[in-house]
């Protein structure tokens, strides 16, 4: 499997546009913290029979274990594995010697961010404060289009998100953290202002992940925008309290509104295949199966390594991607924009990852 361009992308890529692209809309996926580890093999038995980590013990070994890899992933998280990742390219098992990385060495939330969203690891992005992001993200690059505009929106359940994308600048409207849904409302968007009045409040700054899904899935019901980012935030949480089976239920209850998220694109007359996902997350966790598991950053080996999904009428439908193969964090941005038929962010822009050829053939196999 190869990464370079082909001579007809290279062309595309160079007149500003991509030819033939059946994609129309793009939605970025993001689940915050989720270790390869879980995503490619379930549950780890050793962490299950850990008491320092995992309550609920007798659940967790009914619900997540079994004998192979394949078959502990699909339990953890059946939808993604049984029907999104047939329909499109996984990215990311390095037990089958296939890697995607960080290309910033901070291997947290805010710089993994900002290097999925501006195609590049910026040094200077080197905390979690709330900072107005100084970079241009592609979700700002493209509302910049006058097709676009007014088009691209973004939910998170980190509330660190209205500056990520830096709302004031961009136009771009953010729904993060306790935010609440504005102007217009629907009932259901009334009934989820309510239920997060309600809502605990685990963490602060970070709201529970149904909250989330739910305003999103409200507003592309409602308003149709053809970007859209939203970001899960549950599991790194989880896995920073030191609770393996909590990280691990969030994975799964992820899983299942991932599900209504696609049996909604699927029966909308402006999405239903005319849309790509795009799966990643913003860094890895460490890779001891003891205390290391918990927390990330340079100081925790394996922190920078992820993972990637695309799945959409313009990717083939080749599953999990085996043998020696590289991709990086850098390269969502471009990727996501050459979907839609654009060079991001142009000849005159600060030099990005290329985009993954691989995910961009037009001839579905």
């Amino acid at each position: 499997m190869k990464t370079f361009l082909t001579l007809s992308l290279l062309l595309c890529f160079t007149a500003g546009t991509s030819a033939q692209t059946a994609t129309e809309n793009v939605i970025l996926i993001t689940m915050d913290g989720l270790r390869w580890q879980e995503l490619f093999g379930g549950a780890v038995d050793s962490m299950i029979a850990n008491e320092a980590f995992t309550g609920d013990r007798e659940r967790m070994e009914a619900s997540y274990l079994a004998p192979t890899a394949e078959e502990r992933r699909r339990l953890l998280m059946p939808f993604f594995w049984e029907s999104l990742a047939p329909k499109g390219m996984v990215f990311g098992n390095r037990w089958e010697a296939n890697r995607v990385d960080c290309h910033n060495d901070q291997w947290f939330s805010y710089p993994g961010y900002n290097e999925i969203l501006t195609g590049r690891a910026d040094p200077a992005i080197n905390s979690n404060d709330k900072i107005p992001n100084p970079n241009v993200t592609v979700l700002e690059w493209l509302n910049g289009k006058e097709e676009l505009r007014g088009k691209v929106v973004a939910f998170g359940s980190w509330d660190v998100f209205d500056w990520i994308v830096n709302e004031e600048r961009s136009g771009i409207p953010v729904n993060s953290g306790y935010n609440v849904a504005e102007e217009d409302l629907t009932e259901r968007e009334a009934f989820i202002n309510k239920l997060q009045e309600q809502a605990p409040r685990l963490w602060g700054g970070v709201r529970p992940d149904m909250l989330t899904h739910n305003f999103a899935l409200e507003k592309l019901r409602k308003d149709h925008p053809r970007v859209a980012f939203i970001s899960y935030g549950e599991t790194d949480d989880f896995a920073h309290d030191g609770s393996y089976n909590r990280y691990l239920d969030a994975a799964h209850a992820t899983d299942a509104m991932w599900r209504d998220l696609w049996e909604f694109l699927e029966s909308d007359p402006q999405y239903a295949g005319k849309t790509t996902l795009l799966i990643t997350t913003d860094h890895g966790r460490g890779d001891s199966p003891m205390a290391k598991w918990k927390d990330h950053g340079h100081d925790y080996p394996g922190s920078d390594a992820i993972w990637l999904a695309v799945i959409g009428p313009d990717t083939p439908n080749r599953g999990e991607m085996t043998g020696d193969h590289q991709l990086y964090q850098d390269q969502i941005a471009t990727t996501l924009a050459a979907l839609l038929g654009y060079d991001y962010p142009g000849a005159d822009g600060p030099e990005v990852g290329k985009p993954v050829s691989a995910v961009l053939s037009t001839t579905k196999k």
